[in-house]
């Protein structure tokens, strides 16, 4: 295990929940749900440090990520479906094309649910690292 990879990461998903927080006090609702993914993608990477001695994958895909560290095998339903939620939030958010359908569909109170969940999965990583 790599404390400072572990740090690291978890470092850097606090930032990126911070910068959905900002991101979602001036109503740039597109960006919320991507700082989300990007969140919940930095934990599973600290997640994945603390297990693996290789360094975590350059990849984006949640499902994969938690499945490969063994993180995945202990979401509940519950969390399984938001991390399938937000997958698409962080590829398609990059794109013209799909910018506008998503971010017709991210509406304050639907940013407001993005963050509450993306805070309680993290936290839940954070009480196993």
């Amino acid at each position: 295990m790599d404390l400072d990879k572990v740090k690291y990461w978890t470092e850097l998903s606090d930032y990126d929940f911070d910068t959905a927080d900002a991101m979602f006090r001036t109503g740039r609702w597109l960006y919320v749900g991507y700082m989300c993914h990007q969140c919940i993608e930095k934990i599973f990477k600290a997640y994945w440090s603390k297990k693996k001695e290789e360094p975590a994958p350059y990849s984006h895909n949640l499902i994969n990520l938690a499945q490969s560290c063994g993180l995945g095998q202990m979401l509940s339903d519950e969390q399984r479906a938001f991390v399938g939620e937000i997958m698409p939030l962080n590829i398609e958010a990059r794109y013209p094309s799909y910018k506008q359908i998503i971010g017709d569909a991210l509406s304050e109170d639907r940013c407001k649910e993005l963050m509450q969940k993306t805070k309680e999965l993290q936290q839940w990583v954070k009480t196993m690292l």
